[in-house]
């Protein structure tokens, strides 16, 4: 369904960019189907050399696309929608965090189609996971049309919008708190003898080999934590500890921080 649409990005910063690449380099779209439209023309050129057209004006992109995806920060989305509220044939996709469909909509002088996507970055390299949205009057075949986009990068989860704020802290800014544990993880590493980049290589592993073995075995995570927690051996005490200092509870803590933060943006 994909291959005879005209695919617009207004934005193309960290995860909008994220996403035309991970379109690119699936063969999901070809880059001559995709349009950008960013306020830094030296991100535009980047996307403008791999083959994509530019406007300077998210009304033109928008007025020459079958499908918009909003890729700029919630705190620009009133400056953005301002102009658009005339154009509703396209299907709009917000990746906004905090940003509701009913909010977007309202700027909108007919009835427009919104789609409300939580993606994250490793979509650049085809391992995103993204949850959507949609309200009506998008229709079952629309709501695949956006499954199949962010399917080329990852997986998909299909929800109902109350649910999302909780997915951002999930799975939208977890990236970040796992980069984090690898570069603790590596920093300990080197601490005791190993090189910097093999403690990066090594950490980073680990964790894709784990949360590669919760996706495929399908097994609970404290069951495959139980399996590598020898009786009497090394990995129960650092278990210990990690019980000891808080672990789980910082995870939560700042998950919930995450969550309370995109219900503020969405007031």
């Amino acid at each position: 369904m994909l291959r005879d649409k005209k695919i617009g990005f207004i934005g193309v910063g960290n995860m909008g960019g994220a996403i035309i690449k991970g379109l690119v380099a699936s063969n999901a779209v070809c880059a001559s189907d995709i349009s950008v439209c960013d306020l830094s023309a030296e991100k535009t050129l980047e996307f403008e050399k791999m083959g994509c057209k530019v406007y300077q004006k998210a009304s033109q992109l928008c007025e020459n696309s079958h499908i918009v995806v909003l890729a700029v920060k919630p705190n620009a989305f009133t400056f953005v929608l301002k102009d658009l509220r005339h154009i509703t044939s396209p299907l709009y996709i917000s990746i906004a965090a905090g940003i509701e469909i009913d909010y977007i909509k309202s700027f909108f002088d007919g009835e427009a189609k919104v789609a409300r996507v939580m993606p994250n970055t490793p979509a650049l390299i085809g391992e995103g996971a993204t949850v959507v949205s949609v309200k009506d009057p998008v229709s079952a075949q629309e709501l695949e049309i956006v499954c199949e986009i962010f399917r080329s990068i990852g997986i998909v989860e299909v929800m109902d919008e109350k649910y999302m704020n909780a997915v951002v802290a999930v799975s939208g800014s977890s990236p970040a708190y796992v980069y984090m544990m690898i570069e603790a993880m590596a920093d300990a590493a080197v601490a005791d003898g190993i090189s910097r980049d093999v403690a990066y290589r090594l950490a980073a592993q680990a964790v894709a080999g784990s949360a590669k073995m919760v996706l495929e075995s399908k097994e609970h995570p404290g069951a495959l934590k139980d399996k590598v927690c020898s009786p009497g051996g090394t990995t129960i005490q650092a278990v210990a500890k990690l019980e000891e200092t808080g672990f789980r509870n910082s995870i939560i803590s700042a998950m919930k921080a995450c969550t309370k933060k995109a219900e503020e943006l969405s007031k």
